[in-house]
């Protein structure tokens, strides 16, 4: 067993089951969706991206692109966050709280696709 294709695996579905996390439960709600799992859901996805920059393979290049697309979506809906309570005088607001969950929705696409990737990379890497 390859120890770096094991951390390699680990991070990116850990990123995808923190996203997933936040993003389940009622989209208008804001106290269904944990301020400290969107940061748990940020902080591993940048890890998993810092861990694909060194393959230099195409399907490294798709899975480094899907990251990348997680971490900006993630870093968006984190800065929403933070201006929504600690700039904003309305606060977070069901408006506000439906743009940082969909936001995530789209990181957690970006991340179902790193697993797909990773799946289809192994299953080929087996034949």
């Amino acid at each position: 067993m390859n120890l770096e294709k094991v951390i390699f695996s680990f991070f990116i579905l850990m990123s995808a089951t923190l996203n997933f996390g936040f993003f389940l439960g009622d989209i208008a709600k804001p106290e269904l969706h944990n301020p400290y799992e969107l940061f748990a859901a940020l902080s591993v996805n940048m890890i998993a991206t810092a861990l694909k920059f060194g393959d230099r393979s195409q399907v490294g290049a798709m899975h480094l692109a899907a990251s990348l697309v997680a971490d900006l979506q993630l870093v968006v809906a984190a800065l929403m966050w933070a201006i929504a309570v600690h700039v904003s005088e309305s606060g977070l607001t069901v408006n506000m709280i439906s743009s940082i969950v969909s936001l995530s929705g789209g990181a957690l696409f970006a991340n179902i696709v790193s697993v797909i990737i990773l799946i289809t990379e192994t299953v080929v890497l087996r034949r």
